[in-house]
């Protein structure tokens, strides 16, 4: 099966995508992982969006613009992906679009949005469309997240004696422990990110939407105080599975922590920086992690990864790209993953990691031109061997 995956993460800067070919024998799931894009968004659409986001107030009128807008920008990066690599028609487009809101009342999800009308992706590519991914695993019981766990326990494992941390670094951190023997853990850690974006994104008035590279970090100096302050916060506590977002960890949040107190970017900065280490660092020493296999935008974050290794010094780091991935594409290729698994009928979802009652077949379907063929007989697969078919199509 050719599958298209798509997200926007927490950091809402790009559409990633993947095209992958899907084969399975019996137990085993071989992709072929043809090429990969990360699309940014147009800066007028990405200021729509970031005006929507918690802690603002919107309206449904703009709720639902920017569901077709999003829905529109989706559209075009699958139907550019598939028509530049040609061959094989693409049967699938597995879409997580753009979280907007995800509702959690203490260790519970209530509900999450995600917007990116899919009509408009069927439209485009004339494929069936999987979205809203993660709203029956709420439904069952779970957080709906980290859902890309379904891709880590089939593709990494974890050999005897080892106790393998799959980190994902993006707005906001969630881990994936898997240890032979045991059950497989998940859970958002707490912001990877997403504190440090919202600082340097309005300080800079706009002009700058990160700390690329570390760079602010790297010429601060944390402040201790307001670190022990921010170390404080209660979610850091409460036990697995539990999901988290920006509807908590937000420009508004480090304020209140600041209570007036002025300090300099980069001084601001390396504090963050410091809360991302240390929180995902005592999560991974929680766990009793031996070995991390980490991706995600803060992997390109100098100073962030220095510090995880520093506090993390018997912690062996392994890239994701010794299994075959990239880590730029690791979320997008999660979500084909469960576009496949979804378009064949078989559960996508690890109670264990989400916490939800029983495994899920996830998402809505939106019918293409095409009846998507099943293959009878298929079960659920227990290992993922992922090829690199081509070369990245890279950024556009």
């Amino acid at each position: 099966m050719r599958v298209i995956g798509m997200i926007s993460g927490t950091s809402f800067d790009a559409v990633e995508a993947v095209l992958a070919d899907f084969l399975q024998e019996d137990e085993v799931l071989e992709c072929d992982l043809v090429t990969h894009r990360s699309v940014p968004y147009p800066d007028r659409l990405r200021d729509r969006i970031a005006a929507v986001l918690p802690p603002a107030s919107t309206n449904i009128g703009e709720v639902c613009e920017l569901d077709v807008a999003i829905g529109q920008f989706f559209g075009e990066v699958a139907y550019d992906l598939a028509k530049q690599v040609g061959g094989e028609p693409v049967q699938l487009v597995c879409s997580h679009g753009q979280t907007v809101f995800h509702w959690v009342e203490g260790d519970r999800a209530r509900g999450t949005l995600q917007l990116g009308q899919p009509a408009w992706i069927a439209e485009a590519t004339g494929a069936t469309v999987v979205s809203d991914v993660r709203n029956r695993d709420i439904a069952a019981g779970g957080h709906g997240a980290p859902l890309a766990s379904v891709l880590d326990v089939l593709l990494l494992g974890a050999p005897v004696g080892t106790v393998r941390g799959a980190l994902n670094l993006g707005g906001i951190a969630n881990v994936t422990v898997l240890a032979s023997g045991s059950e497989p853990v998940a859970f958002d850690i707490g912001p990877a990110n997403a504190l440090m974006d919202a600082v340097v994104t309005s300080f800079s008035r706009g002009r700058e939407r990160f700390d690329e590279g570390g760079r602010h970090a790297g010429r601060g100096q944390v402040d201790a105080g307001l670190l022990a302050s921010l170390l404080d916060e209660p979610y850091y506590v409460l036990a697995p599975p539990k999901s988290t977002g920006k509807e908590l960890f937000n420009l508004s949040y480090v304020e209140a922590a600041l209570g007036g107190t002025q300090l300099e970017l980069d001084d601001l900065v390396a504090t963050l920086s410091a809360l991302t280490a240390e929180t995902v660092a005592r999560a991974l020493i929680g766990c009793g992690v031996t070995e991390v296999v980490a991706a995600g935008g803060g992997t390109r974050n100098r100073v962030l990864m220095s510090k995880l290794r520093e506090r993390l010094s018997g912690v062996a780091f392994r890239p994701l790209e010794d299994f075959g991935v990239p880590e730029a594409c690791k979320e997008a290729l999660a979500f084909a993953l469960i576009g496949y698994l979804t378009g064949s009928g078989l559960r996508a979802s690890v109670p264990s990691c989400t916490g939800a009652r029983d495994a899920s077949i996830l998402g809505s379907i939106t019918p293409g031109d095409k009846p998507l063929l099943l293959r009878a007989g298929l079960g659920v697969p227990s290992h993922l061997v992922v090829r690199r078919a081509g070369p990245s199509a890279g950024e556009s």
